[in-house]
């Protein structure tokens, strides 16, 4: 029998913590709701979690603050935001402390349940390549399916899950120009109409970590998209 996929949600909203938890229910998930990360981390040491549905004001220790904790202690479950729509800060500095994706409030539990689904194909190992072709090089860029590593020059490169799998797509795509649309297809893999806007925030993320101090890889095509190749 498949167990089924185990998600953790935290707001201190008792409201939207009983909504979330029995529309995610509904979609087949297994849910714990909480009200905040003091309780969250009581979770998730022993609850197997395979995605966390978290707000970002919460009173105390913020969801911020949880996202860097776990991003920092190399723990890579998918996180999905809850953020007001007009916090596009927020979104932004939840995105480059390593969230993986955010629904803006109020939101669709429909929504909610189909970015979840996608966080978690995305997570999913696939076959495991063999030795050589799981290995991806452009320049001094290198890139590991096997063992999910990123190094630059020989330096290692931590990256979110969902950072990693757009690297791994412009690199399997290195020289060519893919577009946002491309990109939101293969590595959100959304079936619906996703936000552009998160492609430009995690191409920004991977440029600040692969590029910073470096002669850049990933160069943006104005009106098409990007592309990553190596310096000339």
């Amino acid at each position: 029998m498949i167990r089924p996929d185990r998600i953790l949600v935290v707001d201190d909203d008792p409201g939207i913590r009983d909504l979330l938890g029995s529309a995610l229910e509904f979609s087949g998930f297994r849910v714990t709701a909480v009200a905040d990360v003091a309780e969250a981390l009581r979770q998730i040491p022993d609850g197997e979690f395979d995605a966390l549905v978290l707000d970002v004001m919460l009173p105390g220790t913020d969801g911020f603050d949880l996202v860097q904790l776990l991003r920092s202690r190399g723990e890579q479950v998918p996180v999905l935001l809850l953020t007001a729509r007009d916090a596009v800060e927020d979104r932004v500095r939840g995105l480059r402390l390593g969230a993986d994706d955010y629904v803006t409030k109020p939101f669709s539990v429909v929504e909610v349940a189909a970015r979840l689904e996608a966080l978690l194909r995305r997570a999913r190992p696939a076959d495991e390549p063999a030795e050589d072709e799981g290995v991806l090089r452009v320049a001094d860029l290198e890139l590991n399916e096997a063992v999910h590593s990123v190094t630059r020059g020989g330096q290692a490169v931590q990256l979110s899950p969902t950072e990693f799998r757009l690297l791994r797509y412009l690199m399997l795509n290195a020289g060519r120009v893919v577009s946002k649309a491309q990109i939101l297809q293969q590595v959100w893999q959304y079936d619906f109409g996703g936000d552009a806007s998160v492609v430009e925030r995690f191409v920004s993320n991977l440029r600040r970590k692969l590029d910073d101090g470096r002669e850049p890889l990933i160069h943006t095509v104005r009106g098409f998209g990007y592309s990553i190749r190596a310096p000339h």
